[in-house]
C-alpha cells in the first residue's frame, strides 16, 4: 500500500510536464504563422551591416533632405523675402478693367517688350518691406530716395524688369511711382509688388499689409543720362557690364566685335555678362524695349565704378 501511494505524484508531475510542453509548442506554432503571412512582421528589419532598411511594401517615414546649398552667384545682395501670398499665379500679369489716370502710362509699339508692356494696366496686390538703402537684387547700389518696390519673380523676368518706373494706384485713388530695385521670389505672385514701406505708406497705413492695385510702366522725365559700370572682376578676359539710370527698361546690351555686334546675356542680378572678354572694354550698344539704340564708346574698364554716358532713351 505504502508503494502505491508513492505512485500518484509521480503520474501528477508527468501530466503537467506534459501539458507545459504542448504549450510551448502551440505557442511556437502561432509564432510561425504569424511571421510567415505577408502582412505580418515590423515594417523594418535590419541588415547585416546593422543599418535599418524599409520592409518591401511597407510605407516609410518620407524624409525630404536639406537641399545643398547653391553656389555662390556674382550678386551678394539677398533677394527680399515675401509674405506668403493668397493670390493664385497665372501666365501673365492680369490687365485691369479701367486704365489709371493722369500721370500717362508709358504708350508706343515696344516690340522688344516682355511681360511688362507699356500702356496697359495690371492688377495686382500691393505688400510692403523693409528695403533698407533701396538696394536689391538689381543692384543698383543705394536708392536717392525709397520709392522703390521688388518685382514679383514672374514679371522680373530675370531682371529685364529692373530699372524700370512703375506707376501703382490703391482703390482709394491713392497712388505712387516707384523704381524696380529688387526681386519678390516665390510665393510672390504674378501681379504683386513688394513696396518699400515708404512708398507703401503713400497709398495706405502700413497695418493694412496687403491691399489690391493696379498697376502700369511709365517714361518718366529726368535730366539724368545713362550710366555703365563694370562688375568687379572685369578685365579683358571676362566682364560683367551693368546700365544704370535708363529712363525705358532696357532689353539688350551688345558689345562690338570684329564682325558687328555681338549680344551679351543678361543674368538674374541685372548684369550683362561675356565670359569669354568679348567685346570687354569697347563699344557698347544698349537698345530699350521699343526698339531705341544707344551707342556708347570710349569707357575703360573700370571694375566697380559708375562711368556716366551723354546719352539717354526718348520719353514715351
Amino acid at each position: 500500500m505504502a508503494s502505491a501511494s508513492h505512485r500518484r505524484p509521480l503520474r501528477k508531475r508527468r501530466s503537467a510536464l506534459v501539458w507545459t510542453v504542448a504549450v510551448a509548442a502551440v505557442g511556437l506554432l502561432v509564432s510561425l504563422v504569424i511571421a510567415l503571412r505577408p502582412d505580418g512582421g515590423p515594417d523594418t528589419v535590419r541588415t547585416a551591416s546593422g543599418t535599418a532598411s524599409a520592409r518591401p511594401g511597407a510605407s516609410p517615414t518620407t524624409h525630404k533632405p536639406t537641399p545643398a546649398p547653391k553656389p555662390p552667384t556674382a550678386s551678394p545682395t539677398p533677394r527680399r523675402t515675401p509674405a506668403p501670398s493668397a493670390t493664385t499665379p497665372s501666365a501673365r500679369p492680369s490687365p485691369a478693367a479701367t486704365r489709371p489716370s493722369a500721370p500717362r502710362p508709358a504708350s508706343g509699339t515696344a516690340p522688344l517688350a516682355g511681360r511688362i508692356k507699356p500702356g496697359t494696366a495690371y492688377t495686382g496686390v500691393a505688400t510692403h518691406y523693409d528695403a533698407k538703402d533701396g538696394d536689391g537684387a538689381c543692384l543698383y547700389g543705394p536708392s536717392p530716395d525709397l520709392m522703390v518696390a521688388a518685382m514679383n519673380h514672374a514679371d522680373y523676368e530675370t531682371s529685364q524688369a529692373c530699372g524700370a518706373y512703375i506707376l501703382v494706384r490703391a482703390a482709394s485713388g491713392a497712388s505712387v511711382t516707384v523704381r524696380v530695385t529688387n526681386e519678390c521670389p516665390l510665393p510672390c505672385a504674378p501681379g504683386q509688388l513688394d513696396l518699400s514701406k515708404e512708398a507703401f505708406a503713400k497709398l495706405a497705413g502700413l497695418s493694412a499689409g496687403r491691399i489690391p492695385i493696379t498697376w502700369s510702366l511709365l517714361s518718366p522725365g529726368t535730366s539724368e543720362t545713362v550710366a555703365i559700370r563694370y562688375k568687379t572682376g572685369s578685365s579683358r578676359h571676362w566682364c560683367g557690364i551693368q546700365a544704370l539710370g535708363h529712363r525705358n527698361p532696357l532689353a539688350r546690351l551688345e558689345v562690338r566685335t570684329g564682325g558687328g555686334w555681338s549680344r551679351l546675356t543678361r543674368t538674374e542680378y541685372n548684369y550683362f555678362l561675356s565670359p569669354d572678354g568679348t567685346g570687354c572694354g569697347g563699344s557698347l550698344r544698349l537698345t530699350d524695349i521699343y526698339g531705341e539704340r544707344l551707342t556708347v564708346d570710349g569707357l575703360a574698364i573700370r571694375p566697380d565704378s559708375v562711368q556716366p554716358t551723354r546719352v539717354q532713351f526718348t520719353r514715351r
